[in-house]
């Protein structure tokens, strides 16, 4: 007890000593209310690169909710999120998701590998069935509710120094109706996300409507992919239109083949927003390794963004195996502080 009395007097005096120096300080600091907001808050703005995480991230972790994730981001040292649908949704009074989506994105990167069993491709085809009646009884949720408690995790998260930058629900899909694909773009903007993200399609007739949709709601729209990534792969789309954007992989995009300093170069207008992890090239089996031991030019890239003063956001994607000991926070905290070594 007396420990925590001591850091709360320690704290007290802080604060207070940092309100008094504010003002006494001069008219330039006084003008920033920000340095309060953002006193003993993360900050993952690196040189003028803005360090993000995907809150697919955390996965592993053992509370999906809102406020748990919130935790985990803060904890990790991020200021800025890519927040995938599940944890806003649920936050908003969604309908519970009976499938373990952190089984299916296992098995789902297990069937992108080649390597599902037999018993594990019935397994996913079981909870892909699931998730399809799910889809329906959400979609109906969906056309019902309100923006007010996006609005109010939008705050939630600010008030922890934490900005949503995109936002990715599983409402753009070709099985999505307009009015679903409407509701995610509503969404997004109530969480202050400037775009949405989804893995392409593959339908040029999709990416067009999308794009036009986007557009109209003021939202880019921006696809990710994985080594099926080519240097035109998003060609058709950013011709379709001007809502049309990348979520571009760069670990992906090195398994692929292909060197991503070249496409950040000629494309940087056009990405929204890029995901980050360190995979090694084909000649080296593809693998998804701890980030500085694969073929992925990270820090090239990183320190390329910061020179040519590029404003979209690096977001860290954690997907090689975690090591015994350690977990998803760490991990994402330990890819943070290897940005910063790179931009340092």
């Amino acid at each position: 007890m007396q420990d925590k009395a001591l850091n709360r007097r320690n704290f007290l005096r802080t604060s207070t000593a940092l309100a008094g120096g504010l003002l006494l300080a001069g008219p330039a600091v006084q003008a920033a209310p920000a340095i309060l907001r953002r006193y003993n808050k993360p900050d993952s703005r690196i040189n003028g690169v803005q360090i993000g995480t995907i809150t697919y991230s955390f996965r592993t972790m053992p509370d999906q909710s809102a406020e748990a994730t919130l935790g985990y981001i803060t904890d990790a040292g991020i200021s800025a999120v890519e927040l995938m649908g599940d944890p806003a949704e649920t936050f908003a009074g969604a309908p519970a998701n009976p499938v373990s989506m952190r089984k299916m994105w296992t098995l789902r990167g297990k069937q992108r590998n080649e390597t599902l069993t037999a018993d594990e491709e019935g397994e996913l085809a079981d909870l892909q069935a699931q998730l399809q009646s799910y889809r329906k009884e959400i979609a109906d949720w969906r056309g019902k509710v309100g923006m007010e408690k996006f609005r109010q995790l939008r705050r939630m998260y600010e008030d922890a120094g934490v900005d949503i930058y995109a936002f990715k629900p599983a409402a753009f899909g070709q099985d999505n109706t307009d009015a679903e694909i409407n509701w995610g773009m509503e969404a997004a903007k109530a969480l202050g996300a400037n775009h949405v993200t989804l893995e392409h399609p593959g339908d040029d007739a999709h990416t067009a409507k999308l794009g036009e949709m986007g557009r109209k709601h003021g939202v880019r729209v921006a696809y990710h992919g994985h080594t099926q990534q080519t240097p035109d792969f998003w060609d058709t789309a950013l011709r379709q239109s001007a809502g049309n954007a990348l979520n571009l992989d760069i670990g992906h995009y090195v398994a692929a083949g292909y060197d991503p300093r070249e496409i950040i170069r000629s494309k940087h207008a056009s990405i929204a927003s890029m995901h980050t992890k360190d995979r090694t090239t084909p000649a080296n089996g593809q693998k998804n390794l701890v980030w500085g031991e694969g073929d992925t030019p990270i820090a090239e890239v990183l320190s390329m963004m910061s020179r040519s003063r590029m404003n979209f956001p690096a977001t860290i994607e954690l997907e090689y195996d975690i090591p015994a000991g350690s977990n998803a926070v760490q991990e994402v905290a330990r890819c943070l502080e290897y940005c910063r070594k790179s931009l340092a």
